[in-house]
């Protein structure tokens, strides 16, 4: 990657405005073209972690400046070699920077998608991502935000004893995708075959904050070790309509020039379809986690 350099702006632009929402913030007075300050830096990462999803607003970057943007939170993400992501190449690699876009050469076309937590099948899911939006469609395309740890707080306390200290086994689509299976499989049950996947705690605690949060896609391929199926899949299906509560998540209209960088490790992200001759072009780097306690 070709070094660049950038000039450093002024700390005393910074201004963080939260969203009258269940999560999320606006950042002004950042460009990303600029190496942000120290402040500026320690004031961002203190955002995300206060309000889990960030937005910056009318940024043009090309990708090194993207990339360099990137960097002042974190590693680029790239999975374990033999666990398939997202644009993983066929020697295990994911590029620094995915095409999510239903133009030539992107990802996910435009279909719904629901609402997921990246990488959860991977030993080290990914710590967060920053999505820049380039072109948006003019109807449709809207991305939402769960808050994990609002929806874990608003469990009952029943719940919340009933599964605090549970695992949960989350398999990996794109071996699914790969043998041709059926990806309306959200629960597995002994009549299914087993795949890979990895076992992270349902309710985990947030590696800075330290916040408890339920840590749950709403429509992946998932199994509760040591619990009866049925008394599993009944479990994780009034967990998963739970989340889907209005009141936890924030919908998120695109401009172009957004970038909206979030936490995966306190949200679930979702995409509402968009019609397929119009366009949606966008660019997402992910940033290296840890393992889940």
């Amino acid at each position: 990657m070709t070094t660049v350099t950038a000039l450093r702006q002024s700390p005393e632009e910074l201004r963080i405005q939260p969203l009258v929402a269940p999560l999320g913030a606006e950042v002004h007075g950042l460009d990303g073209r600029l190496d942000p300050s120290p402040q500026q830096i320690i004031a961002i990462k203190q955002a995300l972690r206060d309000h889990h999803i960030l937005i910056f607003k009318n940024q043009r970057l090309e990708d090194e400046q993207f990339l360099r943007f990137t960097s002042w939170f974190g590693s680029v993400f790239q999975p374990h070699p033999d666990f398939a992501v997202l644009s993983s190449g066929t020697d295990g690699k994911a590029p620094d920077i995915v095409k999510v876009a239903n133009t030539e050469g992107g990802e996910l076309g435009h279909f719904a998608l629901p609402a997921h937590s990246d990488h959860q099948w991977t030993p080290t899911p990914s710590a967060g991502s920053l999505l820049y939006a380039l072109e948006v469609p003019e109807q449709g395309g809207e991305t939402s935000w769960t808050n994990l740890v609002l929806a874990y707080s608003a469990l009952d306390e029943d719940t919340r004893r009933e599964i605090d200290g549970l695992k949960l086994i989350n398999y990996n689509p794109f071996v699914r995708l790969r043998e041709g299976y059926n990806l309306g499989i959200t629960y597995r049950t002994p009549d299914i075959d087993p795949i890979q996947g990895t076992e992270h705690p349902l309710v985990r605690t947030h590696p800075e904050s330290g916040k408890r949060l339920l840590f749950l896609s709403v429509h992946t391929e998932v199994e509760i070790p040591g619990y009866d199926p049925e008394r599993g899949a009944a479990l994780v299906a009034r967990l998963r309509k739970h989340l889907q509560n209005p009141r936890f998540s924030y919908i998120h209209r695109w401009q172009v020039g957004d970038i909206v960088y979030w936490d995966n490790q306190a949200t679930l992200h979702a995409r509402n379809a968009f019609p397929a001759n119009q366009r949606r072009r966008m660019k997402r780097i992910s940033l290296a986690g840890s393992r889940p306690f």
